[in-house]
């Protein structure tokens, strides 16, 4: 029989601006993996549904207020981290009031899928990415957030 780790929930948001590019952030220095660029989100906290976890870690991390019910959920990561296992929820936001700042971050940054490959991002991220830009290659997208429409 297999140990069983520990999973670790996690939330991230998909936000786009009007062209398409996705809002990633840079994580901070004194901080696991800084310097990694990484959807913006976090922790689940007890008694927090993931929807409601990724609205207030969007309030914290980049001063925007998201109604967790414009939360919708897109595909998910699983990936080990130490004696843990993370599981990163990817949700598609798809409106937000407020302008995004680097709150928690040393950096924030809208960029293409192709400009996201090249930068350097945790493992659990890095598949999303096809993911993401097989899904914006599939057709018409839905009318999206304030600040412009993704997926």
């Amino acid at each position: 029989m297999e140990n069983s780790p520990t999973l670790f929930p996690v939330v991230a948001a998909l936000l786009c601006d009007s062209r398409g590019r996705v809002l990633v952030q840079q994580r901070p220095e004194g901080t696991a993996m800084a310097g990694l660029w990484e959807f913006p989100g976090g922790k689940i906290e007890p008694g927090e549904s993931p929807e409601i976890a990724l609205a207030r870690e969007l309030a914290e991390e980049l001063g925007i207020a998201v109604d967790p019910a414009d939360c919708v959920p897109m595909t998910f990561a699983s990936a080990p981290l130490g004696g843990k296992h993370l599981v990163l929820l990817l949700f598609r936001c798809v409106a937000w009031q407020g302008e995004p700042q680097a709150l928690h971050a040393t950096a924030l940054q809208w960029a293409s899928v192709e400009e996201l490959y090249a930068l350097p991002m945790p493992s659990a991220d890095l598949p999303l990415l096809a993911i993401i830009q097989q899904m914006q290659g599939a057709g018409p997208t839905p009318a999206g957030t304030v600040e412009g429409t993704c997926i």
